[in-house]
């Protein structure tokens, strides 16, 4: 229970302080702060996706619509003029996803439910919110102390503690990325992966009611298809029009035969939806990987190179575990499809050539384009990645024991780095270094005779080396 409270509240307050509002028109009328249904489902599905409750791919924008209905099912936000329909059904109203439905928040004030209740805060003087605070710390601690003696007993304890240790959990999981990462492949600098990981790509048509497709047109585009079932091929094709503007939406819908007589064929609609997806990342300016990551796109490369194919795979999963939610799940969804599309025996993509080349040459630019790279090695990431895009989004066991052993640490109030599983170096006895020592001493003098001694050599040059 404690933790729907928590998710529920987090929403509303995400909804609070991200929806745009402001005054806009509505048949001939003119409404002061409200905001659209499209950029309300935006928001939720945002931050579902970021949530560490509910950190998986699995959250829709049809999802994202049920708990919007359900926000205003509770009454948290209402429809623009809903007073007008007072003798209406209140079961008749529905959430819409689009850009001309307004709603507006209840309550007057836009303070979110989770700040309104510490209004009472503003009355004390600074010495009472200090000692306010060091009571909170206080229990925290003695939280954290007991956490392993009752995490048995009452395991909402748990959960309580780690609600004030989120931030410290998402620092451990990128530090331990990173540094397993980099054990995987040489990179000589990191402020590219750290400034880049956390930002969200512009979309390239740089409308705010472009970004995601209209839930509604997507399931119209799936009911128009007018077939017994969709085979997996129509499936992910579908999938991937999710993250499509609404205007390619629109695009695949008048292309659908309309006649419900005359079923035409699946191939039919396959090479409608294959046409679509290709014009839409033809036109977008950026690919999905960002092309400041070069250096782990070519450390990749390498290993796939040196046929290193698991470590070339966990270092892959690494990548995109720093990769924003939302590119991470585009990206998933397109890998998935091209590697439906590209099977020899499906449906055929062009006469001439095999699906497997027209997929490859045709789209790995989609995936990633970088001019410092090779086409050949351009093409042989994008193969890659997509022969194994059913394992690239897990995430690798070592990386779990190492953020779990390092996470126990923290709890248990020890060095959390005493046991990080990365050794650099070895420690040896005295005796080992000083013979080690005399060694090195040797095999250095031995150098410079036979530096001296060669003839070949001129003597300003001895004299630099030496």
């Amino acid at each position: 229970p404690f933790q729907a409270t928590q998710l529920w509240n987090s929403i509303i307050h995400a909804l609070h302080s991200q929806v745009e509002i402001k005054r806009r028109r509505q048949h001939l009328k003119t409404y002061k702060n409200c905001f659209t249904g499209s950029n309300a489902v935006d928001v939720v599905v945002s931050h579902l996706m970021q949530s560490m409750y509910l950190s998986c791919n699995d959250i829709s924008r049809l999802k994202g619509v049920r708990v919007c209905q359900a926000l205003m099912d509770h009454k948290v936000f209402e429809p623009v003029g809903a007073k007008l329909y007072l003798f209406k059904n209140e079961k008749e109203t529905e959430f819409e996803d689009t850009n001309t439905s307004l709603y507006k928040f209840v309550n007057s004030s836009l303070t979110p439910p989770l700040l309104r209740r510490n209004k009472g805060n503003e009355s004390l003087s600074p010495e009472q919110i200090c000692e306010q605070k060091t009571k909170r710390r206080s229990k925290v601690e003695e939280l954290l102390q007991s956490i392993n003696v009752h995490a048995s007993l009452c395991p909402k304890i748990t959960f309580f503690v780690c609600l004030f240790m989120v931030s410290v959990i998402e620092d451990v999981w990128k530090q331990q990325t990173l540094l397993r990462l980099l054990q995987l492949i040489d990179i000589p600098l990191l402020e590219d992966i750290l400034v880049s990981s956390v930002k969200r790509k512009p979309d390239c048509f740089g409308r705010e009611d472009l970004i995601i497709s209209n839930t509604f047109l997507d399931r119209e585009v799936t009911c128009s298809l007018n077939l017994p079932e969709l085979d997996k091929w129509l499936f992910a094709a579908i999938e991937c029009l999710e993250y499509f503007p609404d205007q390619f939406i629109v695009m695949v819908s008048q292309q659908l035969p309309q006649s419900a007589n005359k079923p035409s064929s699946p191939n039919t609609y396959k090479k409608i939806l294959f046409d679509v997806i290709i014009k839409y990342y033809s036109q977008k300016k950026d690919s999905l990987l960002a092309t400041q990551d070069l250096n782990i796109h070519s450390g990749i490369i390498e290993l796939i190179e040196k046929g290193k194919t698991d470590q070339a795979l966990e270092a892959s999963q690494l990548y995109l575990k720093l990769l924003a939610p939302n590119i991470q799940e585009e990206l998933h969804r397109l890998l998935t499809f091209l590697a439906i599309a590209s099977d020899p025996e499906g449906y055929k993509l062009q006469k001439q050539f095999d699906n497997r080349s027209v997929i490859i040459k045709t789209c790995t630019k989609f995936i990633l384009q970088n001019k410092t790279l090779s086409k050949p090695q351009a093409e042989l990431l994008a193969q890659f990645l997509m022969d194994n895009h059913s394992e690239l989004f897990k995430t690798p066991l070592t990386l779990l024991e190492l953020t779990s052993r390092r996470l126990e640490n923290l709890l248990k109030g020890q060095d959390p780095d005493i046991d990080s599983g990365f050794t650099f170096c070895q420690r040896v006895t005295t005796k080992q270094y000083e013979d080690e020592k005399q060694q090195t001493n040797q095999y250095l003098l031995a150098l410079v005779r036979e530096m001296d001694n060669d003839p070949s050599v001129p003597l300003k040059q001895k004299k630099k080396l030496i």
